[in-house]
């Protein structure tokens, strides 16, 4: 399962990013097009970040459709399968979209929300 890889890597790239900072929550996106099972990915999410400071964060997927466009009658269409096909029964399709697997946003804990600490003006 590839899945289990491609989460790994995106645990690691935030981490890389964010550090030490607990995440709250994490957006993919994975298109239907793009050979990724998005359920494989939430199920070896819980896996793969226990231990790191995404252990506690909320998952987020969407999963845009697939577009393609037909080389023999020119059509665009909407393409859930991983081998498109067109209406027409061409099988000369270009993926267009939905073929991506992106991090869309990560949100973490402020500093200053971590040690429970109102934010602004200390007391000096």
């Amino acid at each position: 399962m590839h899945e289990l890889a491609i989460t790994q890597s995106v645990t690691e790239a935030i981490v890389e990013r964010t550090g030490d900072a607990e995440v709250r929550a994490v957006r993919l996106v994975i298109g239907r097009l793009s050979g990724v099972v998005a359920d494989s990915v939430r199920f070896c999410f819980d896996l793969v970040t226990a231990g790191t400071p995404l252990a506690d964060a909320v998952l987020t997927i969407d999963e845009p459709a697939g577009q393609a466009r037909c080389g023999g009658c020119g059509a665009t269409f909407d393409a859930d399968d991983i081998l498109p096909r067109c209406s027409c029964g061409c099988v000369d399709v270009a993926v267009t979209g939905g073929d991506d697997l992106r991090i869309v946003s990560v949100s973490v804990v402020q500093a200053a929300e971590a040690a429970d600490v109102p934010q602004g003006r200390g007391t000096f």
